[in-house]
């Protein structure tokens, strides 16, 4: 049985006061993990000729993998083990990749003519763009209730030196 350990400085204190400008950080941070999977996602799948739902879930698997992988760079650079690294990332990120992967999706499903855009055409990068905009405004207040409660973001905060 492997024992990680750890050189880590966390810090044990109470949930942090959650400003808009730290929910707003947070978001950002997931959206640059989102945007990447989301982009890619919708570019393989597109690019291929594949069907709407096998693009569209390989957009939100990518994203999710990608939102985890930066979370998990930074606190695996403070020092966790691997497999402590992946419990921070998952709790901290879950929650904010879901909605805002269910935001960004449900704007594209619902935008007229979207799911049939290709890529050379503008409206496939304009809502896109504009989707994962509103994501972004949906998920700050997610963020903000969360890192006031000393979760999301907050967890991976412990961890920063």
């Amino acid at each position: 049985m492997e024992h990680e350990t750890h050189t880590a400085h966390v810090h044990h204190t109470a949930a942090p006061a959650a400003t808009w400008a730290m929910a707003a950080q947070a978001t950002l941070h997931c959206l640059t993990g989102c945007a990447i999977g989301e982009v890619l996602g919708m570019v393989v799948g597109t690019a291929l000729g594949w069907g709407n739902l096998p693009t569209t879930l390989l957009a939100i698997v990518l994203a999710f993998f990608f939102g985890y992988s930066l979370t998990l760079r930074g606190v695996l650079r403070a020092g966790l083990g691997f497999r402590a690294a992946l419990r921070v990332a998952l709790a901290a990120d879950t929650l904010s990749i879901a909605v805002m992967e269910l935001v960004d999706n449900g704007v594209i499903v619902l935008w007229p003519d979207a799911m049939d855009a290709t890529l050379s055409d503008v409206l496939f990068w304009a809502s896109l763009a504009i989707s994962l905009a509103v994501a972004f405004v949906v998920t700050v207040p997610v963020n903000k209730w969360m890192i006031g409660r000393g979760k999301g973001h907050a967890v991976v905060h412990r961890y920063h030196h």
